[in-house]
């Protein structure tokens, strides 16, 4: 890697398993084993991963170094579903085995999901004031618990999940203090513009994954006409460039911003068998060209 491309952030591209279809949803679809996902990454010029589902990588984090090492990546972190609202479930004893893991294979960013409890991303209930209030306190908690061990804690938006909308989004902004991921992808199904959340509150954002959306899919989603892995089948998710998501836009608004984090690419896909062509890589491969182009015309603000 040089200095120009350092300057240039093409060093802070980053994959995701959800890519290749490897997801923690049961029934999801054909699960890629790490040997090919992790070789595909580097035959991209991917330089590191999100750690994927349980099961994905070894548990040990030894272990799990060691499988990153050989393929040539480092580990940035992981997707990572809590039950945070319930009030007399307390997350933190899981968080603090995850965190274990972290330290010793030096992953660096906690993505938090705030799910509902059960199982997928096609419903979810609805939660009173308290619930509310538990939710927002244990961002908080969490974050503190993720920042004592040298690791940054993010909100993850998704579907199906417990902040999933535009007044969501605002209700967790406005009542914790926990940064944000910017996901382009479940923000725009869930009513969020992206872009103008990018320009709205660039100092929370602390950990980008960057998807293309076809518009049209994602409001079935919105509407209830289509369930979200019915729309993640159909296609709704599409290499950088190739949907309704202004990716540029977001880009350089964070670099203006003096964003240093993580390019996280992601284009969720279910696979029904083990692809007998290049299946998921050529996708990842087109989103990693477009976002190298625009990185190269988009120049860093040092803060």
């Amino acid at each position: 890697m040089t200095t120009e491309q350092n300057s240039r952030g093409e060093d802070k591209i980053a994959g995701a398993p959800i890519s290749w279809g490897v997801c923690e949803v049961p029934g999801w679809g054909y699960q890629l084993g790490p040997d090919r996902v992790l070789n595909e990454m580097r035959d991209v010029g991917l330089l590191a991963t999100e750690l994927g589902p349980d099961g994905f990588l070894p548990s040990e984090p030894a272990a799990m170094a060691s499988v990153l090492s050989e393929h040539g990546l480092h580990a940035v972190g992981g997707f990572t579903p809590l039950l945070l609202h319930v009030l007399r479930h307390d997350p933190a004893p899981a968080v603090d085995r995850i965190l274990d893991g972290y330290v010793a294979s030096d992953a660096r960013v906690l993505i938090l999901s705030a799910v509902t409890g059960s199982t997928g991303y096609n419903a979810r209930p609805q939660l009173e004031k308290a619930e509310w209030k538990r939710l927002l306190s244990n961002l908080d908690r969490v974050a503190a618990l993720a920042a004592d061990r040298g690791v940054q804690a993010v909100l993850h938006p998704h579907v199906g999940t417990m902040i999933e909308t535009g007044a969501e989004v605002q209700q967790m902004l406005d009542g914790s203090s926990i940064s944000l991921c910017l996901d382009t992808g479940h923000l725009l199904i869930g009513g969020t513009d992206p872009a103008e959340l990018a320009r709205q509150a660039p100092e929370r954002i602390a950990h980008l994954h960057l998807k293309d959306v076809d518009s049209t899919i994602a409001a079935q989603v919105r509407s209830g006409r289509s369930s979200y892995s019915e729309a993640v089948g159909h296609g709704m998710y599409r290499p950088l460039g190739q949907g309704d998501v202004d990716v540029a836009a977001i880009v350089g608004c964070v670099r203006a911003h003096g964003y240093h984090g993580w390019y996280t690419l992601e284009q969720d896909t279910i696979l029904t068998e083990e692809p007998k062509d290049d299946g998921p890589v050529a996708d990842v491969r087109t989103s990693a060209e477009y976002l190298r182009t625009i990185l190269i015309n988009c120049p860093e603000v040092a803060r």
